[in-house]
Parts: C-alpha cells; structure tokens; sequence
C-alpha cells in the first residue's frame, strides 16, 4: 500500500497512475525512463510530441494568457447568474412575483440550461475543436447583456436569462478541459486555482459591484456594465485563445506511440538527412486564429453528446460530482438566502449594503484559490517522492482534509447566528469559512478528475456541470420556501449534514480508488463509451 492506497492485484499502473520522478525498485510496464521526457526530475506527463504545433509545447508566457484569458471570461460569466442576486427582493416587488419564482428564473434557470447545453459544446468541441466554441459563447453573452439592459418585463428578462444560460455553457465547461491539453500533470494546480479565483471572485465581486449597480442604476444598469465588460473580454478571446485541442497528423510512415500517457496519437518515423525526426512545420499566428479548422476528430457529433451520461457511472466521476455540485450548490444557496435573510429585520439592508456582504468571502477567495493550487500541486509531488516517485490521483483528495470542517462549521455557525440575530459580523465570520472551503474542495475533486480521466475530460464536466446545474436549480427554486418552513438553524443545519456525508466519501475514494480504476479499465467499460 503506498501514502495509504492500497495497491491493485491485478494492474500495476491503472489509469491515472504515473511515474513523475526517479524510483528504485519500482516495476512498471513501461518503456525505460531514459527514452522519456523530463522537466528536471519530474517525468512529463502525458508526453509531448516533437511538434512545435503541440499545446504543451508551447511557452509557458503563451500558456498562462491563454488560461489568464479563459479563467478570466469564466469567472465573468460565473458571476452573470448570481450578480443579480441583491436586486430579486425589486423584481419581485416590480414585477409582483413570488420570491422562489423570480429566483428559480433569474438564478436557476441560466444555471439548469447552462448545464444542459454543456452535452452539445462539449461533443461539439471534440469533433471541431474548443476555440469557435469560445468566441461564439462570447459574442452571445454580449447579446444577451444588451438584451437585458432594454428588457421591460418579467417574460423577456426570464426569456433573456434562459438565452444567456444556453450562451455561458462553453465558458462554464471546456475551460477546465482546456488546462489538461495546456499542462503536464504537476503543472495543473497553479492553472485550475487561477480559474478557481477568477469564478468564485466572480460569483462574489459580481454581487458586490453589482449591489450598487442596482442601488442608483437599476437591474437594467446591472446588464449594461455586463455589456461594456464583454465588449473588452471579445477581442481578447479572439486574439489570445488559439486552438488547444490537438491531434498529430497521421501519414504513411507512422507508427503507433505505445508509451504510457503519451498523446493518442502517431509519431513519424521519417527522417531528414541529418538523422533526425522529421516535424511538421510551426503554424503561423494568422493560421491559429482561423475560426473553423475543420474536424479535429472523427467521433461522432450526437454519439459525443450521450456519450457523458454513462460516465456518471465512473467511480472518480461520481464523486467529483457529488463533492464540486454540493459544495458550489451551498455557496449559491447561501447567496440567494442571505439576501432573505440580510433584507428584512434585525438587518434591514439595503441591494448594495448585501452586495457589500460578499466582501469577506471574496477575500477568503482570493487568499485561498492561489494557495489550494499550490497545494494540489505540491503535496501530491511530496507524496509521489515518498511513494518511490508513483503519483497517484487520490493524493489530491487530501485538500479535503481542510475542506470538511471549514464547511461544516461555517453552515452550522450561520444558522445558528441568523436564527438568533446575531451581529452581523458573526454571520459573515461563518459564510466565509464556507467560502474558504470551496476552492479546497473544488481543487480535490476538479483535478482528481482530470488525472483519472484526462482523455475523457471534456465529457466527465459535462455530467458534473449537468448535475450541479439541476441541483442549483432545484435549490434556487425551494430555497426561501425551505428557509420560512424551518428557519436558519434547521435549514443550515440540515445543509451541513448533508454536505458532511458526501464529503466523507473521500475516505473510500482515497483508499480504493486506484482498484476501482482498475476494475473499470479491467471491465472495459472505459472503451465501451
């Protein structure tokens, strides 16, 4: 058993296991060590071709402003959902609608559709790569922003979110898939905690701004401000996110790389006069900023769009969808309830005093996204060193460790403070211990994920977006009714043990997830789908 994983009796290298320094003693069904690529001690995985064309080839500089810009555009369209959270108490007011049915339309349902047209993007993206997806969801959520600065009604601002919903779903999905074709594996935390600031400072300083936006503008100021910011975030988009996904060109005189975690693809045997292996020539930037580049894969269009339901059966896939759609669920859910609860007495706030609320969870982001990253990438090198240099997947999952107890104190404290009155302060102390737990939790389940099922990627967060859309849907429609059903105390109360069961799986994903990736690489259901 290494760090506490027990080993498999019948694979010694089940999928996402992987050799990332020097070992003694340690057989593996591999090609020697000496004919693989390296940074350092670290061997490179998934090998890179020889391909100046190949994203893990290309500058760190080059990299990181392509994930800069795509964490960026996804934290601005994270925050599109709850940004109009301060301003429901006015709909509601203006337009004579019952609190659970304006959040249910202005919250939920740009989630629950986001999720849904994940299914098509996400195919879309394999069979025709990931950039056109990008720009075109950016032109669209310009649209809908001018859309809801000039709509006059409840339907239309309703219509209008269910487009902007269908808009966001390649920003909200293909960003993550999009760190496995930039990064090797020990690179991936730093990238994954960058997406993660920009979307949850997103959901928060969206709401702050957003809360006096509201106050001296109204929720049609809100959507105009969206406008200006995605008429910035376009040529960016356009200019700077060049096309990830890659496929080595399969030509007469290639032959098959069997090395474990290399790309999916050939290598060409041709050589030059100098003996060398022949390479494609570096595509020039006017070509990488073609819109459409044909198909970069023969899958199937509609095969790619079911294709995510049966993985809701992978082991990793489960709990990494029960884990990032409950602890993002409750952080929505404390959103829209906070503003109940912060609107009426003994608060009495006002849309930009709770926009203002956010400020300490924003922070509690900010500090923690950047060190969660860190850590993902650290402590499973640590523990790989320790490990006769075996990385295993289930070393990410220690980020839960921290995770747990922060949030379930932080949703057993805020009950309690708001079923009570207490001071203000102490109910913002216990909000943002939950915010402080998410990037922890997201970080362990997001990247565990990615190392057990890079190929399948793409396709594993359209089921976890999926399933998180339908639960903050479903939360976003009951929430206040639940809230004046039980009060504080009992809701949150019930959150927290709730949360606590799901995130209790950790201890038999960690202990037995290197034999459940076994079994189902044994039981062929990996190639089945």
């Amino acid at each position: 058993m290494g760090m506490w994983v027990l080993e498999d009796r019948y694979l010694d290298r089940p999928p996402g296991t992987s050799k990332l320094g020097e070992a003694q003693d340690v057989s593996l069904d591999s090609a020697s060590t000496s004919e693989l690529k390296k940074q350092g001690d670290i061997i490179l995985v998934p090998q890179p071709s020889d391909s100046p064309n190949d994203p893990l080839n290309w500058s760190k500089t080059w990299k990181n402003a392509i994930m800069f810009t795509l964490a960026f555009s996804s934290g601005v369209t994270t925050s599109l959902g709850p940004m109009i959270s301060p301003g429901l108490v006015i709909i509601s007011q203006q337009y004579n609608i019952d609190p659970d049915t304006v959040a249910t339309y202005m919250v939920g349902a740009i989630l629950l559709f986001t999720g849904a047209i994940t299914f098509f993007t996400a195919s879309g993206a394999n069979v025709w790569g990931k950039r056109p997806f990008f720009v075109i969801s950016t032109l669209l959520l310009l649209i809908s922003n001018v859309w809801g600065t000039f709509a006059d009604s409840f339907p239309s601002l309703a219509a209008m979110r269910i487009f902007q919903g269908i808009a966001s779903a390649p920003l909200e999905t293909l960003v993550t898939s999009s760190v496995s074709d930039l990064y090797f594996v020990h690179e991936r935390g730093l990238p994954l905690s960058i997406w993660g600031v920009m979307t949850a400072t997103g959901v928060l300083l969206g709401q702050i701004i957003s809360g006096f936006i509201i106050e001296s503008m109204g929720i049609s100021g809100a959507f105009a401000i969206s406008a200006l910011i995605f008429c910035l975030v376009l040529p960016l988009m356009y200019f700077v996110v060049l096309e990830t996904s890659y496929t080595k060109p399969r030509t007469p005189g290639t032959t098959v790389d069997q090395r474990p975690d290399s790309r999916s693809s050939s290598i060409d045997i041709k050589r030059d006069l100098k003996g060398d292996l022949a390479t494609e020539p570096k595509e020039s930037y006017k070509s990488q900023l073609r819109l459409f580049r044909g198909r970069v894969s023969d899958e199937s269009f509609w095969k790619g769009v079911f294709r995510p339901f049966p993985l809701i059966l992978f082991p990793a896939v489960v709990f990494s969808t029960l884990v990032y759609g409950a602890f993002f669920c409750w952080l929505l859910m404390i959103g829209v309830l906070s503003v109940t609860i912060f609107s009426v007495p003994p608060y009495n706030l006002n849309p930009a005093q709770i926009g203002l609320t956010n400020i300490p969870l924003a922070i509690g982001a900010l500090i923690f996204s950047p060190i969660s990253g860190w850590m993902a990438d650290a402590l499973p090198v640590w523990m790989a060193k320790r490990n006769n240099g075996i990385f295993e997947p289930e070393f990410r999952l220690i980020l839960m460790v921290i995770a747990i107890p922060l949030s379930t104190a932080g949703f057993i404290g805020f009950g309690l403070a708001a079923s009570r009155g207490l001071s203000l302060t102490w109910c913002l102390v216990w909000i943002t211990l939950h915010s402080i737990a998410v990037p922890f939790a997201s970080q362990a389940s997001i990247s565990y994920v990615i190392d057990c099922h890079t190929k399948d990627a793409n396709q594993a967060f359209v089921t976890i977006n999926f399933i998180k859309a339908v639960l903050s849907f479903v939360a976003s429609s009951i929430g206040n009714g639940l809230l004046a059903k039980y009060g504080a105390e009992s809701l949150f109360t019930g959150i927290a043990i709730m949360n606590l069961t799901i995130s209790l799986l950790t201890i038999p994903s960690y202990i037995y997830g290197k034999r459940m990736r076994s079994w189902m690489e044994r039981s062929g259901w990996t190639s089945k789908f």
